[in-house]
């Protein structure tokens, strides 16, 4: 191993996770110094650290900082908002919007925020990994838009074709935000309580090199960024994060859907997969939002995709007629 790459946050711990996101990186690069890797690859908050930060964006910065520590020459990609299938704001954002006509949110989402597209991440973590330009850097890397994160949520409503409006009501607690995120979206309390938090100044790129150093990553805006990952809103496309070799009956919210699973035997864990070899997938489409059914020969997982709040409404007055037909189906095989 000559590179290693560093993905790894602990804010799922809730409290006193920021001592353990510093305890981690120590561990991580002793054993990389340990081992002969030449070359750390870290993904950390985009933030300005001269500014009051909260604690998980200041976090996100002293991790970088204990990780450069070591002997190991560390690149460090600093991303603010992340647009696309799976990234935890993104999530926050599209469950959000889907579910409130009239999305409510502190005075601070006025604040201004530089969104990054998951696959210009994706584009500079792998350039960095054979491009010398950037090796031991710190880079700042944004989109080519400077917005607001109330105007995130409007045009990711416009994208969807929903009429969305912001209500900002000032004083709004923190712990009241992240339990309805927690409640209604993807993303559990305790990282919805250090994210929302670290929303609460701005997030910008002050300093561009980044765009001299690794000219291969060409830039995708906000729009396109939700568009793509509107269109991987599909079972072919979503990372089957439930299958962990258990059997039984699974309920989650992810990447844009409400999903329920349930495999009669132990399942090789291997979420990696796009989908089951010798799947079948029968697709509905209601007024409130997708539906696809896909069998296969040892499980059977129900797949709905949202349309605005009635879609929502419309999931959980059936969630009881959607669990038993899954049930069901899975019997007669």
């Amino acid at each position: 191993v000559h590179t290693a790459y560093y993905l790894i946050h602990n804010m799922s711990q809730g409290h006193g996770y920021t001592s353990l996101e510093l305890e981690s990186a120590r561990a991580f690069t002793s054993a990389a110094e340990q081992a002969g890797v030449e070359h750390i690859i870290y993904l950390g908050g985009l933030a300005d650290p001269e500014q009051h930060l909260a604690p998980h964006m200041r976090s996100r910065i002293e991790t970088g900082k204990v990780l450069r520590e070591g002997n190991v020459p560390v690149t460090e990609f600093r991303a603010g908002v992340i647009a696309g299938s799976g990234s935890i704001s993104f999530e926050m954002i599209r469950f959000m919007t889907e579910l409130c006509p009239v999305v409510p949110g502190p005075a601070w989402m006025r604040n201004k925020s530089q969104p990054i597209a998951i696959q210009n991440v994706i584009d500079y973590l792998f350039a960095a990994l054979t491009n010398p330009n950037g090796r031991g850097g710190v880079f700042e890397i944004g989109g080519s838009e400077v917005t607001t994160y109330g105007d995130l949520m409007l045009r990711y409503a416009r994208a969807r074709g929903l009429k969305r409006s912001m209500l900002l009501v000032p004083g709004i607690p923190l712990w009241f935000m992240a339990f309805g995120v927690g409640l209604m979206t993807p993303v559990p309390y305790p990282i919805a309580y250090a994210l929302i938090g670290g929303l609460s100044s701005d997030s910008l790129v002050k300093h561009s090199e980044a765009l001299q150093a690794f000219p291969e990553v060409k830039l995708i805006d906000f729009d396109t960024a939700t568009r793509d990952a509107l269109e991987k809103t599909h079972p072919d496309h979503i990372e089957r994060v439930w299958v962990d070799g258990t059997s039984g009956t699974k309920s989650l919210k992810h990447e844009g859907c409400f999903i329920l699973h349930h495999s009669g035997i132990h399942q090789l864990a291997d979420g990696s997969e796009s989908k089951p070899p010798e799947s079948k997938i029968q697709h509905r489409s209601t007024p409130f939002g997708e539906m696809w059914l896909e069998r296969d020969q040892n499980s059977r997982t129900l797949f709905f995709s949202p349309r605005g709040l009635p879609g929502f409404l419309y999931w959980h007055l059936l969630y009881p007629f959607h669990w038993l037909r899954l049930r069901r189906s899975a019997k007669r095989t």
